[in-house]
């Protein structure tokens, strides 16, 4: 039992100097024959998850805008012309009816004319639902657009940040050079001095 914890404490130390030797400022990553800084790891992968981020968002909001769309297309007016059919026949079998009295066509006209209302309205909620279902349309496109120019925005701002970062490693990858050559010069003159 103690070999193994031995044996664990031996591999953690092991990976402690691991990370230790690549923490360096210095320390280069290379992939796929590209050599990269821990500080250009960290602003391409910034880059990829703000993409990667912003598509989602716009993928889900046009698959919403696709549904919507369909449902729209696929909406269809219901046919009252039925209602107005039965509506004529009632009032036809009343008329030809002689007992019918006055107070049943009295009856029958008020039913008509309440069914014709709730037929107007119904007409009006119609239109109310189309109005808004080009509304929602119109919202839709607009939300695209500026999610659009949003990722526009931010890859632009990360480029600048990656191109300001580069050069920076650049002026500080000359300047250590400098400064080994420097010494390399001194030690070459000098080979005794410290």
């Amino acid at each position: 039992m103690s070999e193994e914890i031995k044996s664990v404490d031996k591999k953690i130390d092991d990976l402690e100097a691991a990370a230790k030797k690549y923490a360096s400022k210095d320390t280069v990553i290379s992939i796929g024959g590209y050599e990269f800084t821990p500080a250009k790891l960290m602003v391409a992968f910034t880059l990829i998850s703000s993409i990667l981020g912003g598509l989602y968002g716009a993928f889900n909001v046009y698959k919403d805008y696709q549904s919507m769309k369909k449902q729209i297309q696929e909406y269809v007016t219901p046919d009252l012309s039925g209602i107005n059919e039965r509506l004529v026949k009632i009032e036809e079998r009343i008329q030809s009816s002689e007992k019918a009295s006055s107070d049943t066509m009295d009856y029958v006209r008020d039913i008509r004319n309440g069914l014709q209302g709730d037929v107007r309205e119904l007409a009006k909620v119609v239109d109310d639902t189309e109005r808004r279902g080009r509304e929602l349309d119109r919202d839709l496109r607009s939300t695209v657009n500026t999610l659009e120019a949003a990722n526009v925005t931010t890859l632009r701002e990360v480029n600048a940040r990656l191109n300001s970062v580069e050069k920076e490693n650049d002026v500080n990858l000359k300047s250590l050079e400098k400064k080994v050559d420097d010494k390399i010069s001194k030690a070459w003159e000098n080979p005794l001095a410290k």
